[in-house]
């Protein structure tokens, strides 16, 4: 969908935000033992600095390689743009869960000793949660929000 390189930044911006929201949300959530209002105040102010590290991640080092493994299982130019899509969002998350969830580990876990174990779980549980909202949620509502931003300035710029 992004056209050029500011577009791969809002995109991407857009996708780390209602990613890490949601998965702060769960994670909070699991935490505490099942969701509360808390559970939005916490993710909210862990937002900060999940964020650029979502960013950071997807943008300067997994959306390179997810697209690469992408479009080796799917043809842009022969596949139903579904599963193209389908098939890009779901090799994402396979890369992007474990790395976020590295993340994770390091900076709230406190693991120690137990470090591969603890992310290895962290990922495991993750996942599914991951997929999901990106497939079935996050996705759809960015690309949505991101087709209403774009298309608007495109119309702009012919009129």
């Amino acid at each position: 969908m992004p056209k050029n390189r500011f577009q791969e930044i809002i995109f991407t911006l857009l996708m780390s935000f209602f990613m890490v929201l949601a998965m702060e949300i769960y994670n909070t959530a699991l935490l505490q033992g099942g969701m509360s209002n808390s559970c939005f105040i916490h993710a909210l102010s862990e937002l900060p600095f999940m964020i650029p590290l979502c960013f950071a991640t997807s943008y300067f080092l997994m959306d390179k390689i997810a697209c690469s493994v992408a479009f080796r299982i799917v043809d842009p130019q022969k596949d139903h743009p579904v599963l193209v899509t389908l098939v890009r969002a779901g090799v994402t998350v396979c890369f992007m869960c474990p790395s976020m969830s590295l993340w994770a580990t390091l900076i709230f876990k406190h693991a120690g000793t137990q470090f591969i174990a603890v992310w290895l779980q962290t990922a495991a549980v993750n996942f599914p949660m991951a997929l999901c909202w990106q497939i079935f949620f996050c996705g759809p509502l960015v690309r949505f929000l991101f087709r209403l931003l774009f298309s608007r300035q495109s119309q702009e710029c012919a009129a």
